[in-house]
């Protein structure tokens, strides 16, 4: 790092920072991400272990809510901390209380323990992801900043693979150094967020000039009222019911919420949370717009295709992570490939575009997969859908940060990060909502149609079939096939390995009409997004990093205030 030398103003001119320098600071900052991107994949896989071993199988989906309600509340307030105190104590504590949740989680005795110590861990999750990113736009400039942006995508790609992985030899290991193998999940956090620590406190020092500002009290707890009822309801209303007493309670306090919300934020103005000024900006807007829907349709399918691979194909979840190793090589390569055209030519509204109609070719290729087709099929329409993820991310990101103010590079970054989480959120629970609705009629058409197969039939007169227990699930319910046979797989699909091949088929051509149906909705929800794309603009991307920009304004302003007291 050059050192800093006094400018025209009187202002000490910010630090360059060489390559090298950047990318030790990119080692913990990609460390501390990894944390949280790992985390999500890595519990998933093992909850249902988790949830029998603590008795709580009926409360297992708090824990994850929990983790979704704090990690999404807490990222738009670590933006606009960060942006008024400086990013490097918040990144700090996002990784400290991070770690200190996982470390709690690993010694939970209840499941309403682990659901506790999951929401102390989404509060340090929330800012992990955003600040990450932010901390790149203050060091690099916009042109630049998309080769090093394309680093923490092939991060967030590797988790992907490998939490499914560790996450099921972890909770496989009956004890591990003494200690149940499942609590690892969350206690191979620790050294990991130790060094991630380390590496923080070593090489991330960044200036900052602290701003006069109002703290947007008001607006935090609003955000709260709105959030809290709409990420339980999204998350619990399949097993409530969408139209319930308590999912329209739920509704109406979040649409309240969002409304004293956006009062408390056009009352405070530029001090605000999430300042309403930044939508005026075209970019800002249709970006933000973008992430939404992306996120949508991104964590729907993210959601729909392991399922596919596991119930439909019988993979297990470890074997199910490494055969979608093709999306995220797509992911990678859009990711990393986008970054260097921008660098070189300094455009970028062209691959928002082509990202998007590669998700939409990818969901509609994946709605024409059923119960028969190949696995290198699948995988190839699969990393179609990952090349159009890596063309998108992290180039929305880069059009939203490099259109606003440097002094509000956190905020825009956070709500980045903010909208594609709660577009993700409700494209889950909106496209497994749909799924598990459809599940009964298609797994009843399927039985109605495999009813006159001789294959079928031949099982049906075969006495080894007959005389094995674990064929009367189906056998008992044969009579009614729209309601009892689709129940086995609506609670359970783990018997659909244990009875005859021509039983299970039915079940396994239901399912997979099933979640065509998704990916159906899927391409639909992503045209919208091609559609609205097209009003993106292309800006002239920066020269100066975040941290030059706001010295040179600050600078600007510096000269402004002395002129008049020189003359």
């Amino acid at each position: 790092m050059s050192a800093a030398t006094p400018s025209a103003s009187g202002l000490e001119a910010p630090p360059a920072f060489t390559h090298r320098q950047i990318m030790i600071i990119l080692t913990g900052l990609m460390s501390g991400m990894f944390l949280a991107a790992l985390d999500q994949t890595i519990v998933a896989t093992s909850i249902r272990t988790i949830a029998d071993d603590l008795q709580g199988l009926s409360l297992q989906a708090w824990a994850t809510t929990a983790y979704l309600i704090t990690s999404t509340i807490s990222t738009p307030l670590y933006g606009k901390l960060s942006d008024l105190y400086g990013r490097r104590r918040f990144f700090l504590l996002a990784i400290t209380v991070f770690v200190i949740g996982s470390a709690l989680c690993g010694f939970a005795q209840s499941m309403y323990q682990l659901a506790a110590f999951r929401a102390l861990q989404g509060v340090g999750a929330g800012g992990l992801f955003s600040l990450a990113l932010t901390i790149i736009g203050d060091l690099v400039p916009p042109r630049e900043r998309a080769r090093y942006q394309g680093m923490f995508l092939a991060v967030f790609g590797t988790s992907s693979v490998l939490g499914p992985v560790v996450g099921g030899f972890l909770a496989g290991q009956d004890s591990i150094l003494g200690v149940t193998g499942w609590r690892w999940v969350f206690l191979v956090n620790v050294p990991i967020g130790m060094v991630s620590l380390a590496l923080v406190i070593r090489t991330l020092h960044l200036p900052h000039t602290r701003r006069d500002h109002r703290i947007d009290h008001l607006g935090a707890v609003m955000l709260c009222l709105a959030l809290v009822p709409l990420l339980i309801v999204a998350e619990q209303g399949r097993e409530w019911g969408w139209t319930s007493s308590r999912s329209i309670s739920a509704y109406v306090i979040g649409v309240l919420g969002i409304a004293g919300f956006l009062w408390a934020e056009k009352r405070i103005g530029d001090d605000a949370l999430l300042p309403l000024r930044l939508f005026r900006g075209r970019t800002f807007g249709v970006g933000s717009i973008l992430n939404f829907i992306v996120g949508m349709g991104m964590f729907g399918g993210l959601a729909a295709l392991p399922l596919y691979v596991q119930i439909v194909k019988g993979y297990s979840p470890t074997a199910a992570g490494l055969l979608l190793l093709p999306m995220v090589l797509g992911i990678m390569a859009g990711s990393i490939g986008s970054g260097q055209a921008i660098s070189r030519t300094g455009r970028y509204r062209v691959f928002p575009i082509v990202g998007l109609f590669l998700l939409v070719i990818g969901m509609v290729l994946l709605s024409r997969i059923d119960a028969d087709t190949s696995m290198v099929i699948v995988d190839a329409y699969a990393f179609v859908f990952g090349l159009g993820l890596g063309f998108n991310m992290q180039t929305l990101v880069l059009a939203i940060q490099n259109a606003v103010p440097p002094q509000d590079m956190g905020v825009a970054t956070s709500s980045a990060t903010f909208f594609r989480q709660m577009g993700g959120t409700l494209g889950t629970a909106v496209f497994l909502s749909v799924l598990f609705n459809r599940l009964p009629e298609t797994i009843g058409s399927a039985f109605r149609s495999a009813a006159t197969t001789p294959e079928f039939q031949a099982a049906l007169k075969d006495p080894a079939v007959l005389g094995d227990p674990a064929n009367q699930v189906v056998l008992q319910g044969l009579a009614h096939p729209e309601t009892a046979s689709a129940a086995g797989v609506l609670n359970d699909s783990s018997f659909l390995s244990t009875i005859d091949a021509r039983l299970a088929h039915p079940f396994l051509v239901g399912f997979s009409e099933a979640i065509s149906g998704v990916f159906v909705l899927g391409a639909v929800v992503l045209a919208v997004a091609l559609a609205i794309v097209w009003f993106l603009p292309e800006e002239k991307l920066r020269t100066q990093s975040g941290i030059a920009a706001r010295h040179e304004q600050e600078s600007a302003a510096a000269a402004l205030r002395e002129g008049p007291a020189s003359d």
